[in-house]
């Protein structure tokens, strides 16, 4: 169980920064994940009075708010349209509608977990996730690179997906319709060259990068995988070329 001491509704981002400054501190998402961890949050510090709740298209990306639910980036018409219902996809197992009406992009990003399926999808396209860092400093980086830092004192209020052209295609597997992905795998394809974004290792997830189809699979199976309960570390592997083959097909198809 977590224990919330106080309570902090946000009026900006430089009040929110500032109190995330402290270690006790958290940010709240959607709550989605956060309700089933343990320990103590000294203040709990919640974004929702920002406006960053929308998902706003202009000509050359797609601009998530840190805080658009789940549902929001499930049903909005422009993404639909354009990545031909690959977000659609990439959401519609998570527990039920109820809940991707509570949990959020932003929770589901900045906690990088090896089971985030839109984590899995925002990476094989071509992103970037906007932080705010104090003051008047927000800063841009790929999502690639976002991946593999460390969770610092940032908060992250935006994801922007650039309009390139990248077609994708998102599979999983899943023991049962709304459990945790056993695999998840999305593969995009721009100007043809091929990215697969591997995720549910079950560790954060990689991408690799190739020109054939094929070697993007023998990429794909040199990532580490890992067992639990829910399958082994050569299980995945082996699953690993049946999902990035199938999404890669459904590329052709197109």
């Amino acid at each position: 169980m977590i224990t919330i001491r106080e309570y902090l509704k946000a009026a900006s981002l430089e009040e929110a920064w500032n109190a995330n400054q402290k270690r006790p501190n958290r940010v709240l998402g959607g709550m989605g994940w956060m309700k089933m961890s343990s320990g103590n949050v000294s203040t709990a510090i919640d974004l929702s009075g920002l406006s960053l709740d929308q998902i706003e298209e202009t000509d050359d990306a797609f601009i998530v708010g840190a805080m658009a639910t789940l549902r929001q980036f499930e049903t909005h018409e422009g993404l639909e349209r354009y990545f031909h219902g690959a977000v659609r996809e990439s959401v519609r197992h998570i527990v039920g509608v109820q809940f991707r009406n509570c949990a959020t992009i932003g929770g589901s990003v900045w906690l990088r977990a090896g089971f985030s399926d839109p984590l899995t999808l925002l990476l094989a396209l071509d992103c970037t996730v906007e932080l705010y860092q104090g003051g008047e400093q927000t800063v841009q980086i790929p999502i690639a690179e976002f991946c593999r830092m460390k969770p610092d004192n940032s908060i992250l209020t935006a994801v922007h997906i650039r309009k390139t052209g990248r077609q994708i295609a998102y599979q999983s597997f899943r023991n049962t319709e709304t459990d945790f992905p056993v695999l998840a795998v999305a593969v995009s394809r721009l100007d043809g060259s091929y990215c697969a974004a591997v995720g549910a290792r079950p560790t954060r997830a990689m991408e690799v990068n190739a020109e054939q189809v094929e070697e993007l699979i023998e990429k794909a199976q040199a990532l580490p995988y890992g067992d639990n309960l829910r399958a082994s570390a050569e299980y995945r592997r082996m699953l690993a070329g049946v999902l990035i083959r199938r999404a890669a097909d459904e590329l052709e198809r197109r």
